[in-house]
């Protein structure tokens, strides 16, 4: 089994190919393909190369599917004594990514 570490958007995953990923937003349209470059560590062949901080030549690969938002969370700011209540609802943007290729 081949799996990888990538980071992308400050956030770090482990993908495999096949995969389905929630990634923050990307710019790009549905339907074009993503080259992540920042791999962290890849597995292959229960062997595990660990980069410094990135492995040297590796990259995974794959397709926009499509572009979304998460679910609603509540943001409530509060004061005691002070009658100040403030209520804001936030919906966080993610791009849905099928990995097709990893490379190392």
């Amino acid at each position: 089994m081949v799996y990888a570490i990538i980071e992308t958007g400050g956030k770090q995953y482990r993908v495999s190919e096949g995969d389905e990923v929630l990634v923050e937003k990307l710019e790009m349209g549905e339907g074009d393909t993503v080259t992540f470059d920042r791999v962290l560590a890849v597995v292959k062949k229960g062997e595990l190369v660990v980069g410094t901080p990135v492995v040297s030549g590796a990259k995974v690969t794959g397709k926009v599917v499509e572009h979304g938002k998460g679910k609603k969370i509540l943001v409530f700011k509060y004061k005691a004594k002070s009658n100040y209540r403030r209520r804001q609802g936030h919906r966080q943007p993610f791009t849905k990514v099928v990995i097709e290729k990893i490379k190392a």
